[in-house]
């Protein structure tokens, strides 16, 4: 079978102000069709970076060197303008952490639909169905609205439709709760995999928050410093984590600690764990 996705020593740097910062050092992932698999580390650790290399979405002052770099059978790195944008259109999904900032303000909500849903069936009624099957209310009124006069909530429920509309094989979810409120993070993470599940849709989902990606992930990888520390099932790296860094990550989890002792915390450079091997379960 072919993985939906296959990086080998993938590296990414970025140009500013002289010098090169590496965002990702020799990553190599691997996510066969179907996968959930919670990409898991702190700010800085290469996880958006992976995300965004995944659609060759990066910024123009990245540089990008793989070994081998495949989106659903293609060479990521090899396709032209063309093929690049057929294979977002086709294949891939994205879920940012801001749904406000991805939506046009400047554009009414329905608009905005009908344009991601260009070459689908985009009269009011489809419209209405798919703002419905991201548990809106008052879809008809939603369809006139602008973005800023929407909740946090509900935008990410319309970025939700618009990214899920075409059924992609695989979604890009970075952070797609941290931004919400506390009461409907849940919610709103339940619509996201029920929707790639009813869809067959293989989910990166790139978090800080280890009990999210517990409760929804089959599969944990861990990055550090741009490379991979750690991969396998979730019950087995949560809950027995082998790598130092990731001993050090479930522990200062607020959840795991015990009331009145002091959360523990890891200290950690770049070198230190690239120094490390890599942890990986059958």
């Amino acid at each position: 079978m072919t993985a939906i996705l296959d990086l080998q020593d993938a590296t990414v740097e970025y140009s500013t102000r002289g010098t090169r910062v590496r965002a990702l050092d020799r990553a190599t992932l691997r996510v066969e069709p179907g996968e959930t698999v919670g990409i898991v580390g702190e700010s800085g650790s290469g996880k958006s970076t992976l995300g965004l290399l995944c659609g060759r979405l990066l910024p123009a002052n990245a540089t990008v060197t793989a070994t081998r770099a495949l989106v659903d059978g293609s060479a990521l790195l090899d396709l032209g303008d063309d093929g690049i944008r057929r294979l977002r259109r086709d294949c891939l999904g994205f879920i940012p952490q801001d749904p406000v900032a991805a939506l046009d303000p400047t554009m009414r909500i329905g608009r905005q639909l009908a344009l991601a849903l260009r070459g689908l069936p985009t009269d009011t009624a489809a419209l209405v169905a798919r703002l419905e099957s991201v548990r809106i209310r008052e879809p008809e009124r939603v369809l006139r609205l602008f973005p800023h006069q929407i909740s946090g909530g509900m935008a990410q429920r319309v970025v939700i439709a618009m990214t899920m509309a075409r059924s992609p094989r695989l979604l890009v979810a970075d952070e797609p709760t941290a931004a919400l409120d506390s009461n409907v993070r849940a919610d709103v993470a339940t619509l996201i995999f029920g929707l790639a599940a009813e869809a067959g849709t293989t989910v990166l989902w790139l978090s800080h928050d280890l009990r999210s990606v517990g409760r929804w992930c089959d599969r944990v990888v861990v990055m550090y410093g741009g490379t991979v520390v750690e991969d396998g099932p979730a019950a087995q790296v949560l809950e027995h984590p082998q790598h130092p860094y990731t001993v050090s990550l479930a522990a200062a989890d607020p959840a795991r600690a015990t009331p009145g002792e002091r959360i523990r915390t890891g200290s950690f450079g770049v070198a230190d764990v690239a120094a490390l091997s890599r942890t990986e379960r059958p």
